[in-house]
C-alpha cells in the first residue's frame, strides 16, 4: 500500500510539473486562449473580437474563446490573470480613460497592461433622432448653445469610444450637452431611435441603415474624409467644425507578460491581416484592419491618456 501510494504521490508531482511548465513564444499558446471583452454583445469591439478569435484560433490550433464582461470589473479581473499570454483584452481607446472617470480605479491603463496592437478602427458618425429640430452641425451647435444642459447624448459607459467622441465634440463645439450612459451599444442606440437621446456616435452600417430607414438621421462624419457608403453626409471639417476623432480598438494583455508572446501575438495578427478572407469580413462590418508593434501600441495608450486627461480637465469631467 506505501508502495502505491509512492507511485501516485511521484505521478502527482510529475504531472504538476508538466502542467507548471513555463509557456514560451515558440509553443505559445499551449491552452486556451480567452479575450475579454469590456462592452456587451453586438459592439464593434464584440465583432472585432470575435473575427480575431475565429482567425487566430485557426492559426494557432487553439481554441480562442471571447468572455463578454461589460465595465471595468472585466479589464481589473483580465489584469489580475496568470501573466502568460492567455488571458488577453480587446478593448478600445475608452481604455485610456478609465482613472479618468473612476474614482479609485482598480487598475491603471497604463502600468499594468502591456499594448500589443490595434486591431482596427471604426469611422464614426454624429446621428440624431429625426425630431432634434436640427437637420445640420451648425443647427446642432446652434440648439446647444442657445438650451446648455438640455440636449444630450447617449453612450455604452464612460470608459467607451463613443462617449470619449461625445466628450470631445462637446469640447470643440464649446457646448454643453449632457452624457447619459447605457449598459451596451445596442441600447444606447436605441434610446436615440425612441428619442430617448438625441445624439450618438455610431458606426458606419448602424448609421448607414437606421439613417435610410428614417429612424435617425445623419449629421456628419468624425472622419478625415468622406465615407463612400455615405457620400452625402459631411465631415465635421467641411461642415465648419475641424474636428476628427480616431476611434481605434486594440489588444492588451498584463505588464508581466514575457515580450516575445507579445510580439508574438502582434506579428500573427499583423499576417493574418494581410489575408483576403479578413480584409473582406473585416470590410463587411466597415471596419478598417490595423497592426502595430507593441512598443507603438504602448505608446498611443501613454500619449492619448495623456492628452484625454487634458481634455477631461478642460471640460470638466471627472471621476464618478
Amino acid at each position: 500500500m506505501k508502495q502505491i501510494k509512492l507511485v501516485f504521490g511521484v505521478a502527482a508531482i510529475l504531472a504538476a510539473g508538466f502542467a507548471a511548465a513555463p509557456v514560451s513564444a515558440q509553443n505559445y499558446p499551449n491552452q486556451r486562449v480567452t479575450i475579454v471583452v469590456p462592452f456587451g454583445a453586438g459592439s464593434v469591439t464584440d465583432i472585432l473580437a470575435r473575427i480575431f478569435a475565429d482567425e487566430m484560433g485557426r492559426r494557432w490550433n487553439q481554441q480562442v474563446i471571447v468572455e463578454n464582461r461589460p465595465g471595468l470589473a472585466g479589464t481589473a479581473a483580465a489584469a489580475k490573470a496568470p501573466p502568460d499570454g492567455h488571458t488577453l483584452v480587446l478593448t478600445s481607446n475608452g481604455h485610456t480613460v478609465a482613472g479618468l472617470v473612476t474614482k479609485d480605479p482598480p487598475f491603471d491603463p497604463v502600468k499594468d497592461f502591456a499594448g500589443i496592437t490595434r486591431i482596427g478602427s471604426a469611422p464614426l458618425f454624429l446621428i440624431s433622432h429625426p425630431e432634434v429640430p436640427a437637420k445640420t452641425l451648425k443647427e446642432v451647435i446652434d440648439l446647444a448653445k442657445a438650451q446648455p444642459g438640455k440636449l444630450n447624448f447617449s453612450s455604452p459607459g464612460l470608459a467607451s469610444t463613443t462617449f470619449i467622441a461625445g466628450a470631445q465634440f462637446r469640447r470643440a463645439a464649446g457646448i454643453n450637452i449632457v452624457h447619459v450612459p447605457f449598459r451596451s451599444a445596442p441600447d444606447a442606440v436605441t434610446a436615440v431611435i425612441r428619442g430617448d437621446a438625441q445624439f450618438y456616435f455610431a458606426p458606419v452600417n448602424l448609421a448607414r441603415d437606421q439613417s435610410a430607414a428614417g429612424k435617425v438621421r445623419a449629421i456628419a462624419a468624425a472622419t478625415a474624409q468622406r465615407i463612400p457608403e455615405m457620400p452625402d453626409v459631411p465631415t465635421f471639417t467641411q461642415a465648419g467644425l475641424p474636428f476628427v476623432y480616431d476611434s481605434w480598438f486594440g489588444l492588451i494583455t498584463q505588464a508581466a507578460v514575457p515580450k516575445p508572446i507579445v510580439e508574438k501575438i502582434s506579428k500573427d495578427w499583423a499576417e493574418v491581416l494581410k489575408t483576403p478572407e479578413v480584409k473582406e469580413k473585416l470590410a463587411k462590418q466597415f471596419l478598417i484592419g490595423v497592426s502595430d508593434t507593441p512598443a507603438a501600441m504602448d505608446k498611443i495608450i501613454r500619449d492619448e491618456t495623456a492628452a484625454l486627461t487634458e481634455t477631461f480637465k478642460a471640460a470638466g469631467i471627472g471621476a464618478q
